[in-house]
């Protein structure tokens, strides 16, 4: 029976990676989460793991609920002995545990994309140095993944990924007079504040650019980006000789969980019936009406910190946004302020951090 740790398992992604464990029969032996109490206490009674990792806050409580239960830290639940460890926690929160995840020799499935945006580099050397797999969640790069097997890297051309266009894509005219209340209403998916806002600058498929240039260890120019509104092929290959390869699909997060989970092999779900849509559009981002994505892509060129700190300063920019202490467009003019004034050193896990600290405070001057 495989064993799972799931980090971050009371989010959207740790609860449907707790489905998939369910019904493919895996023990979870370890959870760890923040201070969603209910949800951890449904998941600590359902699977009683053999570690759980919580805020602080919530110990009390859980003790007096679970009398038995081995509170520990998200550091201690990744190195437990198990052959897999969904990486679930969003931001720079997460990149510990993962990296302890990746340290212990296990098979990560990565949902926290900060972490290899930020640390890509660190994380390969960790990875290689203990035979630990790192294999993604987010459906665009598992659509990469997938269409890269059994294709030499010499004949890809370059990767593709795709973006809905969040709600913005073509209206209002004039982005000034977006709310925050506007852009929190997305089309197509019901996500957190944070990445839907992210989604309507197109920031997080900026984001995603950078994840897939370490994540593939391709060069930053041969990632691509089509607006795709559809949302049904979720990346593309192009090789070449022109031909193109592709992973289409209803976006269902747990297809590509499961995917990581039990790779290489594949397990039925109940979704595999679901019908195909009639068209298929796809288009060339407006960097002029997205800069962000443009901010992302000129981060990725510098590379390193740069990387680190346009990612720390978008999580300041789009909560000024959302308590109406900027303005929309004010988004990616932060960041790419924040940008220009990153200092160029090397990428170390000290200066990882200290890199995030300042942007943080640089951003909040900006702002």
């Amino acid at each position: 029976m495989k064993r799972v740790v799931v980090l971050g398992s009371t989010g959207s992604i740790g609860k449907q990676a707790l489905e998939v464990c369910r019904l493919r029969g895996y023990e979870v032996v370890g959870l760890a989460a923040g201070k969603n109490l209910e949800a951890l206490s449904r998941q600590i009674a359902l699977w009683k793991p053999h570690l759980v990792a919580a805020e602080e806050s919530l110990h009390a409580e859980l003790k007096a609920r679970f009398p038995g239960l081995r509170l520990a830290t998200a550091e201690e639940v990744a190195a437990l002995e198990a052959e897999v460890a969904v990486a679930a926690i969003p931001g720079l929160a997460g990149l510990a545990p993962t990296r302890m995840a990746v340290r212990t020799g296990k098979r990560v499935a990565l949902a926290n994309k900060e972490a290899m945006v930020a640390a890509g580099p660190l994380l390969w050397q960790e990875a290689e140095a203990h035979g630990a797999e790192i294999l993604p969640v987010d459906s665009e790069h598992s659509a990469l993944f997938q269409a890269l097997l059994g294709e030499r890297r010499e004949d890809v051309a370059e990767l593709i990924l795709t973006a809905s266009g969040g709600p913005f894509l073509r209206e209002p005219e004039d982005l000034a007079q977006v709310t925050p209340e506007m852009a929190l209403r997305h089309p197509r998916w019901r996500m957190g504040p944070k990445v839907t806002v992210d989604s309507a600058t197109l920031f997080n498929k900026g984001l995603e650019v950078l994840e897939a240039k370490e994540l593939f260890r391709f060069p930053l120019e041969r990632v691509k980006v089509l607006i795709h509104p559809q949302a049904y092929v979720h990346g593309l290959v192009r090789f070449v000789d022109g031909s193109l390869k592709a992973q289409l699909g209803p976006t269902d997060m747990r297809l590509f969980i499961q995917y990581a989970l039990t790779y290489p092999e594949r397990a039925e779900t109940p979704l595999k019936d679901l019908p195909i849509p009639g068209v298929l559009e796809f288009l060339e981002p407006d960097l002029k009406r997205f800069p962000a994505l443009a901010v992302a892509y000129e981060a990725g060129r510098r590379g390193g910190l740069a990387q680190v700190a346009v990612s720390a300063a978008d999580e300041v920019a789009v909560e000024a946004f959302l308590q109406g202490k900027i303005p929309f467009p004010r988004i990616p003019e932060i960041l790419a302020r924040v940008l220009e004034a990153t200092p160029a050193e090397p990428l170390t896990w000290e200066s990882l951090f200290a890199v995030d600290a300042w942007a943080r405070e640089e951003a909040k001057r900006w702002a």
